[in-house]
């Protein structure tokens, strides 16, 4: 039988997917809160009968074995899972707003936050990009292992950075990328920097963001007889727009700018199309002086992120150090 084609039919069509996707979104949304309400209640119950009738461990593998007898098809309520049922009372029976935003996420992706952050602080930070980022279990986990909050100044910046979204497009870049994925040896060079990269281009994104898709390795611009090569080009979905990336082995450098504007005027003029946006550049740097930064970048470059990355993981000892040394809001 074939497909009707009728005027405004594609469009039509669109229309009713979409519907039925936010739909489909909002019904697992609705599940999914009604669970982690469930799994607190159950907590804030077994908190509260251990401090009223002096019940001691046992209780909980007790009232494991009763519910799944009592339910023998439905799962999560092991003796280990109501042991996180009660912790997550324990670390949000005190703010009704990280409770709140924790019936937003994924029960696994909850109990991931529990286990490996330190603080309300930074609770709050990771249960805020899951909900605005729709993170999976995988791309949590590796933002926590690469110690996302710490790489945030401190939680003020890391607040702002959430806020300002869709004020400034430059937030969408991070300040550094740990980027441990592209097997490098202590010594490379530019072009096995590049290559590494787009050999894992599938970690590269997990690390950088939704968002991103790649477009071309050494983008050629012809300008007048010469050809310059732009490292990486990309294409960002949210921002419509392109945004080229130069990888430097080095330290910024001020001159870095006028090359990275220059390549922005270009890609503006010969590659960008009429609906999108200005381009937006990004230079990845090994390291980068605070004030240097601030003195090259005038007005006119508002448009360019300068970030700093490493290709090894640091030490889980200094991270937890870097943590303690965060000054906290009162």
């Amino acid at each position: 039988m074939s497909k009707l084609k009728l005027k405004g039919y594609n469009k039509f069509l669109k229309e009713i997917k979409d519907e039925i996707e936010q739909r489909r979104y909002k019904a697992l949304q609705t599940v999914n809160k009604a669970l982690i309400e469930l799994y607190w209640e159950i907590g804030r119950r077994i908190v509260k009968m251990q401090e009223k009738s002096g019940w001691g461990e046992a209780i909980v593998e007790n009232l494991a074995k009763d519910i799944s007898a009592a339910f023998p098809d439905t799962k999560g309520f092991s003796e280990r899972n109501l042991w996180n049922m009660k912790q997550y009372y324990l670390a949000y029976r005190c703010s009704r707003k990280l409770q709140t935003l924790s019936a937003e996420i994924s029960w696994s992706n909850n109990i991931l936050i529990l286990s490996e952050t330190n603080s309300q602080n930074e609770r709050e930070f990771y249960l805020k990009l899951c909900i605005r980022e729709k993170w999976s279990y995988r791309e949590l986990k590796r933002q926590i292992d690469t110690d996302f909050f710490t790489r945030c100044s401190n939680f003020k910046n890391a607040n702002k950075t959430l806020s300002l979204r869709n004020r400034n497009t430059l937030v969408h870049f991070k300040d550094h990328y740990v980027l441990d994925f592209l097997g490098l040896k202590e010594v490379y060079s530019e072009k096995q920097f590049r290559k590494a990269i787009l050999g894992n281009l599938r970690q590269f994104f997990l690390e950088f963001g939704k968002g991103f898709s790649f477009v071309g390795e050494e983008y050629p611009l012809k300008i007048g007889d010469d050809i310059f090569k732009i490292d990486l080009l990309f294409y960002h979905r949210d921002l419509r727009c392109l945004i080229p990336v130069e990888l430097k082995l080095s330290k910024f450098k001020p001159e870095y700018i006028g090359k990275m504007q220059f390549y922005l005027a270009a890609l503006d003029e010969q590659t960008k199309l009429t609906h999108e946006n200005p381009s937006i550049g990004l230079i990845l740097c090994k390291s980068k002086n605070d004030e240097t930064v601030k003195l090259a970048i005038s007005q006119a470059a508002r448009k360019i992120g300068i970030a700093t990355y490493q290709t090894k993981l640091v030490d889980t000892k200094l991270v937890i150090k870097k943590l303690r040394q965060i000054e906290l809001p009162e």
